[in-house]
């Protein structure tokens, strides 16, 4: 009796709530480019006058948040529950030509608030001072975890007496290790994610235990640079400026390993943005400049997001928004799926989201607000480029200082987009003063942030007294929640998705109740439930792979390559069976299903030793060598096989071509790293291979010389080794070629 008057009281608390819903089904018009302005002014204006620059799509507008003397040089900015915005000021980054002082302990976090409820920030208190460049904050309940740059450390700062200045700092991770990289190849990023990890754009992932972060290493992972974004189903999306690359990582979680589909992920001329300003400072020089003098392709992408509010059109739901700062743009993605493929296309045709002819507006971060609504941060500031790429050899510098882009320094804008036909929700939010039971109703809210702030909050509390609402809303049998007189609102598949990465987190998912949510009528939670039971599989659960033997015929592609995804935590004798199947029915090669299982019983293998000689090498080789068989065992095993021989699956095939003996690996190395470098495609010494040799474009050349000259002087081979220099030699003359290229075109190749 007691149990049910506790529940009682959870359903009045609940109904207390008001999650006000938006009619945003609202057509939209296409975005228009304007004529390109050949002769833009270098001087800084208000940000009144700044966006009278921006043009956007009809219906849409800006409107601003904050800006200096408010804010100074933003980069990132994060909420916490109670909607008090957390700003990460780098006062030092770039404050002249030849990056002066830039690592001086000057940096901050400033907390802001809006006291009016206008929308418009007006109260602001500095949180944190003396960092060096802060480069990655996260909210958890009341707390601020902080990163700066050159440090592997992270902080828990607390503000305990309320005035708005951190008083309290509590190391949450440790290692002493410095981060001696250019700063613009650091991680960044902070997304705790729909499955509770905390991911960031490099090779590793932490998960809140009680009072720490514990660290994930992951190997042969995605890497991007400064910003990371994540979508409704915890997919998420990272951007390479270095690597001229807008979007990667999107075809499965990094835990999975790295898999892109070059060619077909990228619709049309996605790689093309449409700036409406002539771009001369830019480091990649001429070569990347239109005949009109824009830029002709992404070479600053960063600050990605997915759209996930409800005060926008509901098209711009799932959305992909990617700044550009170089070409003073936003673009905006449409993410398509083709079999299982995720593809991102321009939403526009030769156009963009937002572009401006400020030279000044420099939009380096992007998110999802408590209001719904899509803010910008605009770092507003000459020079984008940092120290390294601004030397006096370089194309950029004399562009800089012809326009005095280097004096337009110490300002900041932060904006909000929003949609004439449609209000920001005005609702404050005061989820840090909520108890658990009144939480759970904010999982169901058509906002993602306060979807991810409940769930966050109900796991950092570690609230297990609404364990059991959460199974029930998890399971949703429509005849019960129907008979809830004070349950006015029946939870959603959003709600439900949340509930059940919610109660993961809490540690509360037994089998049996997984199973039944793997019978369930939704593919989302079906997905989910495989997920999920990867605890289940580690421990070769029996089960498991009964449940999962069944799901490998599930209708959904989604699912079937949940399942060959989460069997990598599996062994190859339970494993095997089951991706050979899939490998074996699936139709589409190039699919999602095909490539996962491919990927997965190829990571199966890498756990078998790879045999190393270096007798035979001179000793400066030998490094060189050791560190090859390492990446050749991380990446290239799972398709050629530990010894070179090729790998055999099933009756299914061979997966690629051999590399012991053959006449490419140990012929002609310049065609050999043009293979490598563009990949590969047709037929190969007579035979087809069910998918071609993937670009490797974005390695670093000292990581495919290392791999190069592996292969070349093992594996039964005897050719000389690769030097970093030879893979840069090929590279000046091929440029960034993403077509594979064809045996009959190598033979026409020069060296």
């Amino acid at each position: 009796m007691k149990r049910n008057v506790s529940f009682l009281f959870f359903l009045l608390a609940v109904t207390a709530l008001n999650c006000k819903n938006a009619d945003n089904n609202i057509p939209e018009k296409p975005a228009v480019r304007p004529p390109v302005l050949q002769n833009p002014s270098p001087v800084a204006l208000t940000p009144e006058e700044s966006m009278k620059t921006m043009h956007l799509p009809e219906g849409y507008r800006l409107e601003l948040v904050a800006s200096e003397p408010l804010i100074e040089e933003p980069v990132a900015i994060v909420w916490d529950g109670n909607g008090r915005m957390y700003v990460a000021e780098m006062r030092t980054y770039m404050q002249d030509i030849n990056a002066t002082n830039e690592n001086d302990p000057v940096s901050r976090v400033i907390r802001l608030e809006d006291t009016d409820g206008d929308g418009k920030m007006d109260k602001r208190t500095v949180f944190i001072d003396s960092l060096v460049l802060p480069r990655m904050i996260l909210t958890l309940d009341d707390r601020l975890i902080v990163q700066e740059t050159y440090s592997c450390n992270l902080y828990a700062y607390r503000d305990s007496d309320n005035d708005g200045i951190a008083d309290e700092k509590v190391q949450v991770y440790h290692d002493d290790t410095p981060d001696t990289r250019n700063l613009e190849h650091q991680k960044s990023g902070m997304v705790w994610n729909l499955d509770n990890w905390i991911y960031t754009t490099r090779q590793i992932r932490y998960k809140w235990m009680g009072d720490r972060l514990k660290i994930d290493s992951l190997v042969d992972v995605p890497s991007g640079q400064w910003g990371l974004g994540n979508d409704n189903y915890g997919r998420l999306f990272l951007s390479s400026a270095g690597g001229e690359v807008a979007a990667l990582g999107f075809q499965q979680m990094p835990a999975y390993g790295e898999l892109d589909f070059e060619y077909d992920q990228y619709v049309g001329d996605f790689h093309e943005p449409w700036p409406i300003i002539a771009t001369p400072d830019i480091e990649g020089g001429k070569k990347r400049l239109r005949e009109d003098s824009t830029l002709n392709h992404f070479t600053g992408s960063c600050g990605q997001t997915v759209y996930r509010g409800d005060r926008l059109p509901a098209g711009m739901s799932g959305d992909l928004f990617i700044c550009e700062p170089v070409g003073r743009l936003i673009r905006r993605a449409k993410v398509l799926n083709k079999d299982g493929v995720r593809m991102v296309k321009n939403a526009y045709d030769k156009a963009e989201f937002l572009a401006s002819t400020d030279m000044n507006f420099r939009p380096v971060n992007m998110t999802t607000g408590p209001d719904g609504c899509l803010y910008i941060v605009d770092m507003y500031r000459g020079i984008i480029q940092e120290g390294t790429w601004t030397g006096p050899s370089s194309y950029i510098r004399p562009q800089i200082l012809r326009f005095g882009l280097d004096k337009n320094t110490g300002r900041g804008r932060i904006y909000r987009v929003v949609h004439e036909a449609i209000p920001p929700d005005d609702q404050k939010p005061e989820l840090l003063n909520l108890p658990a039971a009144q939480l759970v109703r904010y999982l169901s809210h058509p906002n993602g942030w306060w979807r991810d702030n409940a769930q966050k909050l109900l796991i950092v509390r570690n609230e297990q007294s609404v364990v059991p609402m959460l199974k029930q809303m998890v399971l949703y049998h429509p005849s019960f929640w129907d008979n809830l007189m004070f349950w006015k609102e029946k939870p959603t598949l959003l709600g439900r998705i949340h509930a059940l990465w919610t109660l993961e987190g809490l540690q509360a998912v037994d089998e049996p109740f997984i199973w039944q949510v793997m019978e369930d009528q939704s593919p989302e939670l079906r997905r989910m439930a495989v997920w999920i039971s990867e605890h289940f599989i580690r421990e070769n659960n029996g089960e498991a792979y009964a449940h999962l033997i069944k799901m490998t015929h599930d209708p959904d592609t989604d699912v079937r390559t949940q399942v060959a995804q989460s069997l990598r935590y599996s062994t190859a004798e339970k494993a095997k069976p089951m991706l050979e199947s899939m490998i074996k029915t699936d139709s589409n090669r190039k699919g999602m299903v095909y490539q996962a299982a491919q990927m997965t019983m190829g990571y199966l293998t890498t756990s078998l030793p790879v045999d190393v000689q270096t007798e035979h090498l001179k000793e400066a080789d030998k490094a060189l060598v050791l560190q090859g068989a390492e990446n050749f065992k991380s990446l290239c095993s799972s398709c050629h096989g530990t010894d070179g021989k090729g790998l055999q699956f099933g009756g299914s095939g061979m997966v690629a071509p051999p590399l012991s003996g053959s006449k490419r690996v140990n012929g002609d190395p310049g065609k050999l790293i043009r293979i490598v470098l563009s990949g590969l495609t047709g037929p190969v010494d007579g035979k087809e291979y069910p998918s071609i040799m993937p670009p490797m474009l974005n390695s670093d050349d000292e990581w495919l010389a290392a791999v190069l000259s592996y292969i070349r002087t093992n594996l039964g081979n005897s050719a000389s080794t690769v030097q970093a220099a030879d893979i840069k030699k090929v590279r000046d003359v091929v440029g960034r070629r993403w077509d594979p290229w064809t045996l009959e075109e190598l033979e026409k190749e020069g060296k």
